[in-house]
Parts: structure tokens; C-alpha cells; sequence
């Protein structure tokens, strides 16, 4: 089963190949969604409220119109403030982004090729004919694609379009990540041990990681955001992840020089926000918490870090202010360290760009780095002094995910979202989306579709919102849901409900399953029915409820003999334990107030899957049809070991073998491209190749046949 995920599921630090939590999924007759949110019914807004209170200055002119070259949620926001700036805006698109939201937004929109980024939002020709097209004065790069481009730049500089980020310079200094670790030791940064050089081959990579000592990072000296990187343990980890990481890097930035360092294992990744100006002003803006990860891609952040005390954040906002005039930094940009268990911190990168975790600043410091970096652009001096910065609450941030947790928690889930719904009816939430009911999720881009994020006057109210807010985001389509589970290396065991909380669940669901029984019965014998059906009053409801491998007898004991839209409470008795369960039952809705007890909970209704502070599959029978199930047979499993399947819609990147071949358990078969992410698919068991039904260039679907051994 598909999925969409969210930050909450994440591996903490990056250590040792983490093992995944598998949730094997039981055959149901009905699933819901269980949470504790008020309900509340209100159109989908494509762009929410925001939580920073910078003020725009009406006289302070900028410029006339601005091209975003970007797409998704980040277009959306930086096409957010320049309307606020009466600024009027151009979005690109490649075709099939062509109904997408930022387009929508936008006062113009142009088409800039097909959907492979290489064709569209990376082709650097089609951008420039947009920009002299619309007569745009500035582009904002947003993050990713060409944000960090200095030939980009340079492009921009010769048709005097102003680029809204750092002088060329600066990209090439920083954005190369062995330059930028060169001047960071000459600013009298601290640095990460490793080699300072560009590693030539996979037989140089082993030679470099044995001198540095295992474990190493081997990432793409142009890269960013998770791409390129590898962490390897031993020789043969070394040179698989130098194949994988200059294939990425080459598909993602177009540059697949290397660099190797020691990883410092179980790490704090904590940044510091930089933003400078034309004047030689330069401010840090606090610090983020982003440690936790997967894939070496963040996935939650918070601002502030509760690990950092104020001496250690001072000196680290210090080192990171001290290399931004080194380079003569003129804009918005954050410095990432690493920080060891005893405070000490060492320079990682600096990102060149806005970065996708900013709101959580904007949410402490008030200010929009947005206009912030637009006011840059056009040269103005920046507002404030470092004495202004302050730290007010706590904010934390999850990214959603178009991924699938079940399948090696992380493949891509593409497809149409048919509900979608945030959660920005609850205080002190905002969400950075591009998607809207209907969107398509895309094979060819990043799938990360959306951030929410939550703000609180501490870190205990920040989380508790981000709990609420959780709950009440609803995201619908086919074999879509929001899953909320953690990797074995936070929760082992999973995450265990108490009994209490196991007897509401199953109280729910089993009430649920009545209302839909009543409801269906109402239809049936309803006057104006063909065929009306006239069924026996039940009173009370002997159901078989299965949760994980236990099953449990409930007894729901109706108060109306028939189906109401009106509050009705039902007496529910599990396993011998009584509870009454009181709702409106409005089923049409997609999210439902239950009271259990007098403790309110919010039920997402889903008939795919149920949450409860988790997901949980729940199979629901009544004492007959448990009886009769037990007659039924089993579906045979198919014997996938002499078969290989494309477990995610992409594109076959290579091949590595042909008919005839002998291959070992394990052995790489092909890879496939899915969301500018690679992944190996390899031999269930040893044999040989009896077809090979793919060839490279190839787009497979989920489930194709790629392979067959005899």
C-alpha cells in the first residue's frame, strides 16, 4: 500500500544502514482514521496564513515583476510575498505542471519544456527566453534546480536581470563544498576532518576512506539536499556509493566531482541563518535543529535547538557571520554544522539559497526572508542589528512526503490527490503546499509536496500543536494516507497503544462500522427505492474485530433503530470493558468529532485505513460473517524470488545484465530513477537470466517486469 508520509517518521542521526519498522498489512473490510481534532468544514486554501510579522513598506520600491524559477511550494511562498509587496509575478512550468498551483498564482506563467527537469526547469535557454519574454527584472531560484547555478547567474548578470541571492562569487565559493571547506579553515571555521581534493575514481575513493578511517561521507561537492550522498562503512559501500552519488550528483546539479570526509557518527545538524547585504552588514538569525533525518535528507526541524545553550550558540552564529564577509555574502544563506555529543561544532556546507526549513526562523525572529532578500537585491542596506534579532517561542517544521513507508520506507507513491485539506483552522499553524485536490503526484520531481509547520510560545506547545495539527491534515487519493510511523531505531517496538487507548480505538472503529451498516440499511428501505428492503431492527451488533494478530468480540449497542445525521451515542463493550461512544456521524465528511467517554477525538473517515496516533489496520467482522471467513481459503502468494518488479513508477537508468547471465543473491539487476532519487534493484536468489524485459530509458510502471530467472 502506498503512502505519503510525514517528518514525524524519520530516523534520528545517520547511523548504520537503520533498520526499517515493517507493518505487515492484514486483509480489512473497512478502515478509518482515528484523531483528536475538533471538526470543522472549510474549503481547501492554496496558500495559508503565515506565522512571522514583517511589515512591508508601501514607499520602499523594488521591483515591478519577478520570475520565479521554481515550482511547488516554494514558488507558491515566494509568489506570496511579492503579491504582499505589490510586486507582480511570472511563473514557469514544464507540461505537465501546466495546471499546478504556483501557475495558478501567478500572474503570468510560461511553459519551459517537457517534464524531465533537464528539459525544463533546469534548461537554462528556455528560462532566459521566458525572462526577456515577460520582461521580468529579477528572478528569485527558490531552493534546488538552478539556485546554486553561478553560470546561471552569470547569465542573468549579462541580460541585466538581478538574481534575488548571493553575487557569483559567493555561489562558486560556497557551492563548491571542497572550495568553500578551504575558506572556511581560512575564516577560522572549524572543519570536519577529510580530503580537501576532488576524488578521481571509485579505486581513489577506497584509498582516501582507509587513510580517513571508516565510517566516511562521500557527497557531491555541487550538491545539496540529500543528493549525492553516501555514507559508506567499508571498501565495498565506498565504491558502490561513488557510482550512485556522481550518478546523482551529475542528474541533479549536473556535476558529479566528489569529495570524501569522516562521518562523524550520531551527529546534531544544527544551521545557523545568515543574511547579509551590499554594504558589508552581515546578521545571524539563530540556529535550526535538523537532526533528524533519513537518507541524509532532512525531514524535521525546530528552531531553536534545545541542545544549544546561548554561548555556544553565539559562537557558532560568530564563525558563520565571519565566513559570510568572508565571501562579501549579499543575501539570505544558512551555515551547517555538525555538533558532537560535547558542543563541539564543525562546518559542513553553506547552502547558497533559501532554504526549505526557513519558516521555523521567520516563526521565532518575526521576519520575512523573503522581502528580506528581495530588499537585498535591489540594494537596500538591511533593518537590523544583531542586538535586534530575537528568539520569541518555538517553532518545529515536518515535510510531507510522497513516499511509500511500507516499501523500504522511502520509495516514491505518485498519483491524483482526490482530498486535500490543512490544518490551518487550528492556532499557531501554517503550510507551505503546492498541491490542491487534484494535483498529480509526478514521478520527475522532488517528493516532498508540502511543509507544516507549528508555532507555540515553547517547545512543549510548538510539539502539542504539531500533534493536533497532524491529525487534522487530511490528504486523500489513491493508496494515499498520512502515516505517522517511526523507524525501529526511535520505536523498536513500534508504537504501542495502551489498553485504554486499544479499547477506544476498537470502540471507534467498531461504531464507525455500525454507522455505515445503518446508513447502507437506511438507503436499502428508504420508499423511494426500487426494491426496498426491509431488514430486522438490530439491537445490538456481535462484532470480530482484528487488530494486529489478536481479535477482539465487541458488542455495539445502537440507541436509534435506525440511521440519524443527528448526535447518537452508542454503548460499546469490548472484551468486557464498556465505553459509549457519542458523534453526529456525518460520514460524508473527511473528518469526524467522536467523544469516548467524554474524551473528544477526531476520526479521519477513510475507508482504506484507520489512524488512532498511528495507523492501525482493523479488520471488522459481525459474529457471522467471522463464523463463515473461517471456510474461506487463502490467497496463495506468488513466488516473487525468480521474478524482479518494479516496486515504484521511473525510469530504468542502466541494465546490468542480459539473458544467460548467472547472478548471485543480492547482485544489482538494474536501477531505477524515481523522484530524482536512485534505487538498486537486485536478484531475490541466485540463478540465471531467463528474460530481461527493460532496457535503459525505459519509464516502468509499479509493478512492470523487469526481470525473470529460471
Amino acid at each position: 500500500m502506498a503512502g505519503l508520509w510525514v517528518g514525524a517518521a524519520a530516523l534520528v542521526g545517520a547511523g548504520r544502514r537503520g533498520r526499517r519498522l515493517p507493518q505487515p498489512l492484514m486483509r480489512s473490510s473497512a478502515v478509518w482514521t482515528l484523531k483528536h481534532v475538533p471538526h470543522y468544514s472549510r474549503e481547501h486554501l492554496m496558500v495559508s496564513r503565515s506565522l512571522y510579522t514583517a511589515g512591508y513598506d508601501s514607499n520602499e520600491k523594488t521591483f515591478d515583476k519577478i520570475l520565479i524559477a521554481n515550482r511547488g511550494e516554494i514558488a507558491c511562498r515566494v509568489i506570496k510575498t511579492c503579491k504582499k509587496m505589490g510586486i507582480k509575478t511570472v511563473a514557469i512550468h514544464s507540461d505537465v505542471d501546466a495546471s499546478s498551483v504556483h501557475v495558478k498564482m501567478a500572474d503570468e506563467a510560461v511553459c519551459v519544456g517537457p517534464a524531465p527537469t533537464s528539459k525544463s526547469y533546469l534548461n537554462m535557454d528556455a528560462i532566459m527566453e521566458a525572462i526577456k519574454k515577460t520582461r521580468a527584472q529579477a528572478v528569485h531560484p527558490g531552493y534546488g534546480f538552478l539556485s546554486e547555478n553561478k553560470e546561471f547567474a552569470k547569465c542573468l548578470a549579462a541580460e541585466d536581470v538581478i538574481f534575488i541571492g548571493p553575487d557569483t562569487h559567493a555561489i562558486q565559493a560556497m557551492g563548491d563544498k571542497i572550495e568553500s571547506k578551504l575558506l572556511a579553515k581560512k575564516a577560522k571555521v572549524n572543519t570536519i576532518p577529510g580530503f580537501d581534493g576532488v576524488v578521481k575514481d571509485a579505486d581513489e575513493a577506497v584509498r582516501i576512506a582507509r587513510e580517513i578511517g571508516y565510517p566516511v561521507m562521500i557527497k557531491a561537492s555541487a550538491g545539496g539536499g540529500g543528493k549525492g550522498m553516501r555514507i559508506a562503512w567499508d571498501d565495498e559501500e565506498t565504491r558502490d556509493g561513488f557510482r550512485f552519488s556522481s550518478q546523482e550528483a551529475a542528474s541533479s546539479f549536473g556535476d558529479d566531482r566528489l569529495l570524501i570526509e569522516k562521518f562523524i557518527d550520531n551527529p546534531r545538524h544544527i544551521e545557523i541563518q545568515v543574511l547579509g547585504d551590499k554594504h558589508g552588514n552581515a546578521l545571524w538569525l539563530n540556529e535550526r535543529e535538523c537532526s533528524i533525518q533519513r537518507r541524509n535528507q532532512k525531514v524535521v526541524e525546530e528552531a531553536p535547538s534545545i541542545f544549544l545553550d546561548s554561548e555556544t550558540r553565539r559562537a557558532m552564529g560568530e564563525q558563520a557571520v565571519a565566513l559570510a564577509k568572508a565571501v562579501k555574502y549579499s543575501s539570505a544563506g544558512t551555515v551547517e554544522f555538525l555538533v558532537d555529543s560535547k558542543k563541539n561544532f564543525y562546518f559542513l556546507e553553506m547552502n547558497t539559497r533559501l532554504q526549505v526549513e526557513h519558516p521555523v526562523t521567520e516563526c521565532i525572529t518575526g521576519l520575512d526572508l523573503v522581502q528580506e532578500m528581495i530588499r537585498v537585491a535591489k540594494g537596500y542596506p538591511l533593518r537590523h542589528k544583531q542586538a535586534d534579532i530575537p528568539i520569541n517561542g518555538w517553532a518545529v517544521e515536518c515535510r510531507v512526503y510522497a513516499e511509500d513507508p511500507y516499501k523500504s520506507f522511502g520509495l516514491p507513491s505518485v498519483g491524483r490527490l482526490s482530498q486535500y485539506q490543512e490544518p490551518i483552522h487550528l492556532p499557531g499553524v501554517r503550510v507551505d503546499s503546492g498541491i490542491q485536490p487534484g494535483s498529480d503526484i509526478s514521478i520527475y520531481y522532488d517528493p516532498m509536496i508540502s511543509k507544516l509547520i507549528t508555532y507555540g510560545s515553547d517547545r512543549t506547545e510548538a510539539l502539542k500543536r504539531m500533534e493536533d495539527a497532524l491529525d487534522n491534515y487530511v490528504i486523500r487519493g489513491k493508496n494515499k494516507y498520512i502515516n505517522t510511523k517511526f523507524l525501529s531505531d526511535v520505536y523498536p517496538d513500534g508504537h504501542k497503544l495502551t489498553e485504554i487507548e486499544r479499547n477506544q480505538l476498537l470502540a471507534i472503529a467498531s461504531s464507525l462500522f455500525v454507522a455505515f451498516q445503518l446508513r447502507a440499511q437506511h438507503f436499502q428501505e428508504h420508499e423511494n427505492s426500487r426494491v426496498p428492503i426491509i431488514q430486522p431492527q438490530v439491537a445490538n451488533w456481535q462484532l470480530s474485530v482484528k487488530l494486529h494478530d489478536e481479535v477482539h468480540t465487541v458488542v455495539a449497542s445502537n440507541s436509534g433503530p435506525t440511521f440519524s445525521s443527528y448526535l447518537v451515542s452508542q454503548q460499546v463493550e469490548v472484551d468486557g470493558s464498556k465505553l459509549n461512544v457519542t458523534s453526529t456521524w456525518n460520514l460524508a465528511s473527511p473528518l469526524l468529532s467522536v467523544s469516548v467517554d467524554g474524551t473528544p477525538r477526531t476520526v479521519q473517515v477513510n475507508v482504506l485505513m484507520i489512524y488512532f496516533e498511528g495507523s492501525y489496520k482493523v479488520h471488522i467482522l459481525t459474529k457471522l460473517a467471522a463464523e463463515l471467513n473461517k471456510y474461506m481459503l487463502e490467497k496463495a502468494a506468488e513466488d516473487t524470488s525468480s521474478i524482479l518488479r518494479s516496486p515504484m513508477p521511473g525510469v530504468v537508468v542502466t541494465v546490468s545484465v542480459k539473458p544467460g547471465d548467472m547472478v548471485a543473491e543480492g547482485q544489482e539487476i538494474c536501477v531505477i530513477e524515481a523522484m530524482k532519487m536512485q534505487n538498486s534493484m537486485t536478484a531475490g536468489k541466485t540463478g540465471k537470466v531467463k528474460s530481461v524485459r527493460c532496457k535503459a530509458g525505459d519509464t516502468v510502471g509499479e509493478g512492470d517486469l523487469l526481470v525473470e530467472l529460471e
